[in-house]
């Protein structure tokens, strides 16, 4: 999905975590490297083990510990560990995880870890997006598949209590925002941003909506990483 204004939904939360970045702590920086289209696919893969280890992190030890684990493959993401508490985290890659400059950035690896409802819901999106990626897609193509997939009902509405968790002080975001500040997001289908009071002065909520891909996504910074230590 590209960023379109606010942004395409899978992307555009982590564009508004950029925003939350600048206003937080001061990380966002401006893109220099242009990537006009995606590098080989070796450049995204990772380590099997280095992968499981990164995206644990993006949830306090109590949760990640249990959760299930996805690691990019040459086909998409397949499950590295089963998991017991319904918790699923992965490495998103720049298609998934970062602004519009560093879409194929073969650099971008942002921990997330999604709770059951987000599972079944939003994680589809990303997983989707990823496989149309690496069947050859264009960043446009794949914002009308995924709108088509949504209208079509082929990608389901967010369910009721999705959200995620993204406290990792490891990985990386992408040139224009290298280090994503510790958070949360909760994921809405058809939920107005101004009824979280979201985007006003002094709100600690931040939003985006997109009526095509029928999405809203709140996102809270925290101040602490998933390590307990403090984040500055």
């Amino acid at each position: 999905m590209r960023k379109k204004q606010v942004g395409a939904m899978v992307i555009s939360g982590f564009a508004l975590l950029a925003v939350l970045g600048t206003a937080h702590q001061g990380l966002a920086q401006e893109a220099t490297t242009t990537y006009s289209r995606m590098a080989p696919i070796e450049q995204y893969l990772m380590d099997r083990t280095a992968e499981i280890a990164l995206a644990r992190t993006a949830a306090p030890e109590s949760i990640s510990r249990d959760a299930a684990v996805m690691v990019l493959g040459r086909r998409g993401f397949e499950t590295a560990n089963e998991g017991k508490n319904g918790f699923v985290c992965i490495v998103e890659r720049g298609w998934t995880a970062a602004a519009e400059p560093d879409f194929w950035n073969p650099k971008v690896r942002v921990p997330i870890c999604d709770n059951a409802a987000a599972a079944r819901s939003y994680l589809l999106r990303s997983l989707k997006t990823t496989e149309l990626v690496l069947a050859g897609r264009t960043k446009t193509q794949i914002e009308e598949d995924i709108v088509a997939a949504v209208q079509k009902k082929e990608l389901p509405a967010m369910e009721p209590g999705a959200m995620c968790y993204m406290m990792s002080k490891e990985g990386y975001g992408g040139d224009a925002a290298p280090h994503w500040p510790s958070h949360v997001m909760f994921f809405f289908s058809g939920v107005a941003s101004a009824s979280w009071g979201a985007n006003v002065p002094g709100s600690p909520v931040m939003a985006v909506s997109d009526d095509r891909e029928k999405l809203t996504e709140f996102a809270v910074a925290l101040g602490h990483w998933s390590d307990g230590t403090e984040a500055r």
